[in-house]
């Protein structure tokens, strides 16, 4: 009974462990900063790594063409790479995070999640 008692307390501390790891990943996950480019550079998104798309730059060459189902596919697939970017880059951030834990099944699950090397 001892021993479960001290393995209870041991979950419990990897929780609280746990806790202040996804906070901190959840900081540096908003903090990253990744570009989607298309059109030889014409066309660069700004992500971060949750998500948001903080920046699109237009090349002054590209607008002046007044093509606009090119302007379009090129900003679709420029905003496209800088999401799947962030998302890599986000798994990779949570990844790392779950690595430090010792805590069994964790990486597992996360890749469930889609959130890890394997799960994307």
């Amino acid at each position: 009974m001892f021993d479960q008692l001290k393995n209870l307390g041991s979950m419990m501390a990897q929780a609280q462990q746990l806790q202040g790891k996804m906070a901190e990943a959840k900081d540096k996950i908003s903090e990253l900063r990744v570009e989607g480019i298309a059109g030889g550079e014409m066309v660069r998104v700004e992500a971060t790594g949750d998500m948001k798309i903080i920046g699109v730059h237009l090349e002054q060459s590209l607008v002046e063409t007044q093509d606009r189902e090119m302007i379009e596919e090129l900003v679709a697939a420029a905003t496209n790479q800088a999401l799947q970017k962030a998302k890599e880059a986000s798994a990779a951030a949570m990844s790392d995070i779950a690595g430090g834990l010792n805590i069994p099944g964790l990486g597992d699950a996360l890749s469930k999640m889609g959130v890890g090397g394997d799960g994307n």
